[in-house]
């Protein structure tokens, strides 16, 4: 399905494509972060993690994504990616060769949640709950994520993050899909939004 580089300590990095075509998926077969997630949608934020400043050295880069196992990718529109896929795959390749941490002093990976105070506590548990178990396994494996961001009568706030953030079936996921899981568990949910953080 992908394509792999092998290196010089027999390190050997997948790439799978997305259903984003700006972004794509990169396995490096070992583990990029233990929990949480990190999400850098521009270069701004990048300083925290020497992997993500790697990433956004290469010259077309619009934004950094890790999970657990994974680490997306996403170029600007101008960019090809034959271009620029073998130095993304050098970068990663050096950065786990070079022993540092992927996130740096002080800087953590976040679960994405936001949290929820008040009278809707118990629905909100229930809809992050849902999202834990049947929505974010599945998204992490297009190279992205979908996160809880608020709860106000019966509409579901999500932030979309990775692969998801910017991809044209995102809107159908998020309305088909997601939606209508949430709607069929949760009788008090009545609509599902993404939300730009």
């Amino acid at each position: 399905m992908g394509q792999a580089m092998k290196g010089l300590s027999a390190m050997f990095i997948q790439t799978e494509s997305t259903p984003n075509p700006a972004t794509l998926k990169f396995l490096p077969g070992q583990t990029v972060l233990e929990m949480g997630t990190a999400d850098f949608p521009s270069a701004d934020g990048a300083s925290t993690s020497p992997l993500a400043t790697r990433l956004f050295a290469v010259d077309g880069v619009s934004g950094v994504f890790f999970g657990t196992d994974f680490v997306t990718v996403t170029k600007t529109a101008e960019t090809e990616w034959d271009h620029i896929k073998p130095a993304l795959l050098g970068a990663i390749m050096e950065h786990f060769q070079s022993g540092q941490p992927v996130m740096g002093a002080g800087a953590k990976a976040v679960s994405g949640h936001a949290d929820h105070e008040g009278p809707d506590s118990v629905i909100v548990g229930q809809i992050k709950e849902l999202l834990d178990t049947r929505v974010r396994p599945a998204v992490a494996q297009d190279g992205g994520d979908i996160t809880f961001h608020g709860f106000d009568r019966g509409v579901v706030y999500l932030h979309m993050q990775g692969a998801c953030a910017g991809c044209p079936s995102s809107t159908l996921t998020l309305k088909m899909g997601i939606e209508n899981l949430l709607r069929h568990y949760i009788p008090e949910v009545t609509e599902v939004r993404p939300v730009a953080v």
